[in-house]
């Protein structure tokens, strides 16, 4: 096969509907469009309008708020690093960062840092520098021999 002999499956695109050409078509004048108004007509945007009527989206209260200055962690499970040990894809004696887990891809992408959460069963003894980690993962990790090391200086972020 070459490139040039490259082509979509029959029937796998449909020709477009040429609209307005001449009545013999079946749609011609007015274009499927149906007769006269705002939306018979170009250049119509009429999204959220209600006629007139209040839009639902001024009827309902405002809810809640969005926190402009909230951290979002790429968060990795316990059972996930242990996983990785296991594939040989993280070493156990370098200290594992957020850099070596995004090489290793337990996670796509480092975000604020990472969080470390108390899912699944570690046995490797590591040594980790993370952005979080909750206070269960914490002890989970001690109990295996590890450290653990939080960017903000203290050993949890609740």
């Amino acid at each position: 096969m070459k490139l040039n002999e490259i082509k979509d499956h029959e029937g796998a695109t449909h020709s477009k509907k040429r609209l307005g050409r001449g009545i013999g078509s079946g749609s011609g004048k007015t274009g499927g469009r149906g007769v006269k108004g705002q939306k018979s007509r170009s250049g119509v945007a009429i999204n959220g309008f209600e006629g007139g009527q209040m839009p639902i989206y001024r009827r309902l209260p405002k809810r809640g708020f969005v926190n402009i200055f909230a951290k979002d962690f790429a968060e990795v499970s316990l059972g996930r690093l242990q996983q990785a040990v296991d594939a040989k894809k993280l070493d156990a004696k370098k200290t594992v960062t957020a850099e070596a887990l995004k090489e290793a891809g337990v996670i796509r992408r480092v975000k604020d840092g990472v969080r470390v959460l108390s899912g699944g069963e570690l046995k490797a003894k590591l040594t980790l520098e993370v952005a979080g980690a909750s206070k269960a993962a914490i002890e989970k990790i001690e109990k295996a021999g590890g450290s653990i090391t939080v960017a903000g200086g203290s050993k949890t972020t609740e």
